[in-house]
C-alpha cells in the first residue's frame, strides 16, 4: 500500500475519533429530518441564537504540499471557471434579487410580448400593453440548491425598477413603466415554495419611479431616490410630511440635456446615518431626515459614471474595529461613458468607453478622488464585493453606452480588484472570459456559496434572437471566481454553527473545521447583505470586516471564532446578511443570520 493511502486511513480514523469527543459549544444540529418539498431540502426552523447553515465539509488528503490560497499554479482553475447553468430559463435576467432561502428572484420587463417560458395553466395578464392577452411569464424564482426555476406571475410591468429587502427578508420592489410606474410590489420567502408568488400593493408611490434607486435605512424603511424627470425621493412605509415626496434639487442639475446621465444614482448608508448619493459626475451627503444636504463632494474626473452613460459603483469593505468610533468610507466607482456617446450612438457611431475607476475616502477631511486604470475599459459593468474583501468587474461593453442597440464590442473578461494591494500594478487581475455577451439589461449577484450567478442581456425592443449581432440571451451561467479551485480545498472552511444571540455591539461564535488538521491562519469573518442587481449597479451591496476577538480549537478538526457583531443598524442595516468565514484567502459556504 502507497504512503499516501496509510496516511488517507491514519487521518481518517483520527477524524472519526476526535469528532465524537464532545466539545463546549452549542450544536445547532437537529434530530428531525428536513422536509422534502418539490425536490428542495428545506432546512428545519432554527431560532436566531443558533443558525444553521447548509454544511459540506471537503476533504483533501493530499501530501503533494501546501499552495498558498491564490496560488494558482498548474490550475485549470487559476483564473476563475464559468460553468453554464441553464441554457433557458425562458425570460432575459434584467434584474436579480437573492433572498435569505438560497432562491433567486428574476425578472425582466412585461410590454415586449410573450417571454419563453409559459405560466402555470389557468394564468394569465390582461393588461398587457404588447399583447391583449399574455400567458408568459416575465418573472421567475431559481433554486440555487437544485438548479431549477418556476415561473412567477408579475401584473404591472416592473421594467427599469428598483427594490430592496425589509428586515423581515420581503423584497420591496418598487416603480417600472408605465402601468407599472407607480407600483409597490413584495415577494416573500414562504415555507411552501411552489405557492410563494408577487403581490402587488393597493396603495402607490407618490410620484412616478422609472430608473429610481433604492436603499434600505436603519429603521427599516426604504428610501427611493430619483428616476425619469422625478427629482424627489421618498419612503416605504410612506412618510407622512410633504405629502410623502421630499424634493432634491440635486437630481435636477446633475441631469444632462437630451441624455440625462443621472437615472440609476449610486446610493450608500452611511455610518452616521445620512445617505450618499452619487450621479453623473457628482456625490453629496443627504440628511433625509431633515431633508438637507450636509456635504457636497469633487466631481470624478473623465467620463459621466450614470445611466445612460452607465458605470458602476461599490462602497468598499469597511473593516470593523471595537476601539474605532467609525469605520472608513470609501466609494469605488468604475466605467462609463463620455458626455453624448448615448447621442452618437443612435447615429451608429460608439465611442469607447471609459478605462477609469475612482475611489475616493469620504470620511477624510478633504476627500479627493484618486484615479485607476482598468485594464480595458468598460460601460454596463457589474460591481460586486466578494466575500474576501476583493471587488469583480464583469459583464458590459468597450464602446457605446446602454440604451436600444447602442454598445458594441462586449467585455467577455472579468477583472479581479485587490483594493488593499499596495503595488498598484498588482490591484487589477483579468480573469477567465466567458463565450455569452452580456450588454444592455444584464445581472449578476452573488451567492451563499461564492460563485457568481450571471444572466440576461438583451439590447432590443423585442426578444430578438437571429438576424442581429447580440441576440437576448436567455441562459444562466455561474462564474466561480479563482478562490473556488480545487486546489484551495484543504483550505476551505465550513461552517458548523453561528452561535449568538447576534445583536449588535454583542460577541458572537462562529464554529468550523477545515480540510484536513492544520492551525488556522490569516483568519477574516465578513458579512454581505443580498444586493438587489439590475442596470450594473448593486444596490444595498456592502460588506462588513467584523472585528476578531478570539481563535479556538475544539477538536482535532473543529475550530471556533469570536467576532464582534456591527454595532449599530447605520453601519449594518436590520435583515439577513451572508457570512462567510474566510482562510488565507479562501473563504468557506457562508451561514445566513439575521440581524434586528
Amino acid at each position: 500500500m502507497e504512503f499516501k493511502n496509510l496516511s488517507f486511513y491514519f487521518l481518517f480514523a483520527l477524524f472519526l475519533l476526535f469528532s465524537t469527543f464532545p466539545v463546549s459549544f452549542s450544536s445547532s444540529s437537529s434530530s428531525s429530518s428536513p422536509k422534502q418539498n418539490g425536490g428542495h431540502r428545506q432546512s428545519p426552523s432554527l431560532p436566531n441564537s443558533i443558525i444553521q447553515s447548509s454544511f459540506s465539509t471537503s476533504f483533501d488528503f493530499k501530501f503533494s504540499g501546501q499552495a498558498g490560497p491564490l496560488d494558482q499554479k498548474n490550475s485549470d482553475h487559476r483564473n476563475g471557471k464559468w460553468i453554464l447553468l441553464q441554457k433557458s430559463i425562458g425570460v432575459s435576467a434584467m434584474h436579480m434579487q437573492l433572498l435569505h432561502n438560497n432562491k433567486v428572484v428574476i425578472f425582466d420587463r412585461t410590454d415586449f410580448g410573450a417571454s419563453n417560458l409559459s405560466l402555470p395553466q389557468g394564468q394569465c395578464r390582461y393588461n398587457d400593453e404588447a399583447i391583449r392577452v399574455d400567458c408568459t411569464a416575465h418573472s421567475i424564482l431559481y433554486d440555487v440548491a437544485t438548479n431549477t426555476y418556476r415561473p412567477l406571475m408579475v401584473t404591472t410591468d416592473v421594467w427599469c425598477s428598483s427594490g430592496a429587502v425589509n428586515p423581515n427578508g420581503t423584497l420591496i420592489q418598487t416603480g417600472g413603466y408605465h402601468a407599472g410606474e407607480r407600483k409597490i410590489r413584495l415577494f416573500s420567502p414562504c415555507n411552501n415554495d411552489e405557492h410563494c408568488d408577487w403581490t402587488e400593493l393597493p396603495q402607490n408611490l407618490t410620484v412616478k419611479r422609472w430608473y429610481s434607486s433604492d436603499h434600505i435605512l436603519p429603521d427599516g424603511r426604504v428610501i427611493i431616490v430619483g428616476g425619469r424627470r422625478a427629482f424627489s425621493y421618498e419612503f416605504f412605509p410612506q412618510n407622512s410630511q410633504n405629502n410623502g415626496i421630499f424634493y432634491l434639487p440635486f437630481l435636477k442639475e446633475t441631469t444632462d440635456p437630451k441624455e440625462e446621465n443621472n437615472l440609476y444614482p449610486f446610493l450608500y448608508l452611511l455610518p452616521d446615518g445620512n445617505i450618499y448619493i452619487f450621479a453623473n459626475q457628482r456625490s453629496i451627503v443627504l440628511d433625509y431626515v431633515n431633508n438637507k444636504i450636509i456635504r457636497e463632494f469633487p466631481p470624478i474626473p473623465g467620463e459621466k459614471r450614470t445611466y445612460p452613460a452607465t458605470g458602476s459603483s461599490v462602497m468598499l469593505p469597511m473593516k470593523l474595529v471595537a476601539s474605532a468610533s467609525s469605520p472608513v468610507v470609501e466609494v469605488m466607482v468604475c466605467g462609463g461613458a463620455n458626455g453624448g456617446a448615448f447621442s452618437q450612438a443612435e447615429k451608429g457611431v460608439f465611442l469607447p468607453a471609459s478605462r477609469t475607476c475612482g475611489r475616493m475616502r469620504i470620511t477624510d477631511p478633504d476627500p479627493v478622488w484618486v484615479m485607476e486604470d482598468m485594464p480595458m475599459g468598460r460601460v454596463m459593468p457589474d460591481m460586486l464585493l466578494l466575500p474576501t474583501g476583493d471587488v469583480i468587474i464583469l459583464n458590459g461593453a468597450s464602446k457605446g453606452t446602454a440604451g436600444w442597440e447602442s454598445a458594441i464590442d462586449p467585455v467577455l473578461n472579468p477583472v479581479l480588484y485587490k483594493p488593499n494591494e499596495l503595488d498598484l500594478s498588482k490591484r487589477f487581475t483579468v480573469l477567465k472570459p466567458s463565450n455569452i455577451p452580456r450588454m444592455y439589461h444584464s445581472a449578476a449577484t452573488l451567492l451563499p456559496d461564492g460563485r457568481i450567478v450571471v444572466g440576461g442581456s438583451n439590447p432590443h425592443i423585442r426578444y430578438n434572437f437571429t438576424g442581429v449581432q447580440y441576440p437576448t440571451e436567455l441562459s444562466l451561467e455561474a462564474f466561480r471566481p479563482p478562490y473556488l479551485a480545487p486546489e484551495h480545498s484543504h483550505l476551505r472552511p465550513s461552517i458548523l454553527t453561528v452561535e449568538g444571540p447576534v445583536s449588535y455591539g454583542q460577541k458572537f461564535s462562529i464554529t468550523f473545521t477545515l480540510g484536513f488538521y492544520q492551525p488556522a491562519k490569516e483568519l477574516m469573518v465578513s458579512m454581505i447583505p443580498p444586493s438587489f442587481t439590475t442596470h450594473s449597479f448593486a444596490m444595498n451591496q456592502r460588506l462588513l470586516i467584523l472585528d476578531v476577538v478570539g481563535v479556538q480549537r475544539l477538536s482535532l478538526f473543529a475550530q471556533k471564532i469570536t467576532v464582534c457583531a456591527p454595532p449599530s443598524r447605520n453601519i449594518a442595516p436590520p435583515g439577513y446578511y451572508m457570512v462567510f468565514v474566510v482562510h488565507r484567502g479562501v473563504p468557506g459556504h457562508s451561514s445566513w443570520i439575521r440581524m434586528q
